[in-house]
């Protein structure tokens, strides 16, 4: 069984009964449908912003498909939005309309949030599933308590457990610490790496984005060292890059002898900064250059952002970033798994086309996969599914 499987097995039969029965009526919500040219700066002040729901990503890394940005008010005032991404089927054989890291709350700390949160998703459902016949698949974020309950009320709504991210965890680092609390807070190994990181000579630099061609050279060079295909959402760099604050990622380098041996871009925005992007040439290892990057990064977000967590992502698979990350949260952190996809459709035959859609797409990721291990050994995981944060 998945760690997913696991740990959504272990939540109390009275949470889900909670889930299932809200004790209070859900809010009444207005939908309104707003310009691609708005989104990004209608939603730069959300506790839950994230790069996934900006329209400046998302038309870069997904070109071809619809991009619809509703916002959801109450009263008249906005509360959430989401950035839904409407895919049209092959054949002409339906819809998939898809809330990445969505619906988003403005204010995660309003005392309706769940209740906000249920009636936004009843909001997407009249909308796309029962007004326009999608199949509607929503991905909510990695939360930090041990039960994500975004996902348990879209299970107990009737949403259909879907794809799955092969190695789920998501490595998440507290930021509201001083530093002495900071250090103490790292697995004792992370802080003795700190330690000789912080006896070599290093320089930390935070960099404006007139610098992003330093980093991309970076970039560039260990992405041909490692020889890896890259699959990730780099090419919407540029169109992040050229977003204003808060929403334009940070960039920072480490450099030793006058040499940049490190570099990383930063999504600051919202409650929960995300680490987007990180490289290093070969003099970074044996310096240590990682560990003082991270150091130095965690201590900027502290003191420059409102952010209250720090998103280090998943390791695709290597135990090495496992090792590395879980030392960086620490015991004040939380490594916590991004829940299966949830879809949802009112015409079965919508249903139906939309899970066959997923289960080709998700053959075709995992025949490059093989494919890709096979063509470069060094690509193949090094971490078993099963890893949950404990050592092995």
């Amino acid at each position: 069984m998945s760690v997913i499987a696991d740990q959504m097995a272990e939540v109390a039969p009275n949470a889900r009964q909670a889930a299932r029965a809200p004790a209070s009526p859900l809010p009444v919500l207005e939908t309104r449908i707003i310009g691609t040219s708005e989104w990004d700066s209608a939603i730069a002040g959300f506790d839950e912003v994230c790069q996934e729901q900006l329209f400046a990503f998302a038309i870069s890394r997904w070109p071809h498909v619809q991009q619809e940005p509703m916002l959801f008010l109450r009263d008249g005032e906005v509360v959430g939005g989401s950035l839904v991404m409407i895919q049209r089927l092959p054949l002409g054989l339906g819809k998939i309309a898809v809330s990445k890291w969505g619906p988003m709350l403005k204010s995660a700390a309003d005392p309706d949030a769940d209740l906000l949160h249920a009636a936004m998703i009843e909001a997407l459902i009249s909308e796309h599933a029962d007004k326009r016949g999608h199949m509607l698949s929503v991905l909510p974020r990695a939360s930090i308590t041990a039960v994500n309950h975004a996902y348990e009320r879209l299970s107990a709504r009737g949403f259909k457990r879907g794809s799955e991210l092969m190695f789920p965890n998501r490595y998440i680092v507290a930021l509201r610490l001083d530093d002495a609390a900071q250090r103490k807070s790292f697995h004792q190994k992370w802080r003795y790496h700190l330690n000789k990181s912080q006896k070599a000579g290093l320089s930390f630099e935070h960099a404006g984005p007139e610098r992003l061609g330093e980093f991309e050279t970076l970039y560039t060079a260990m992405t041909d060292r490692k020889q890896f295909p890259d699959h990730s959402a780099y090419e919407t760099i540029a169109a992040l890059m050229q977003l204003p604050d808060p929403l334009r990622p940070e960039l920072f380098f480490v450099r030793h002898q006058g040499e940049t041996v490190a570099g990383a871009l930063i999504f600051k925005a919202g409650d929960r900064a995300v680490y987007l992007y990180g490289a290093t040439n070969d003099k970074a290892l044996p310096l240590r250059a990682g560990y003082f990057l991270q150091w130095n990064i965690i201590r900027w977000l502290r003191d420059h952002t409102c952010a209250t967590w720090y998103d280090l992502g998943g390791t695709d698979g290597f135990q090495g970033l496992h090792q590395f990350k879980k030392g960086m949260v620490g015991d004040a952190g939380v490594i916590r798994p991004v829940p299966p996809v949830a879809n949802y459709a009112s015409n079965p035959l919508a249903f139906l086309a939309g899970t066959g859609a997923f289960a080709a797409r998700d053959a075709f990721y995992q025949v490059r996969r093989v494919v890709t291990g096979w063509l470069n050994p060094k690509a193949r995981p090094t971490q078993s599914r099963a890893v949950d944060g404990a050592d092995e």
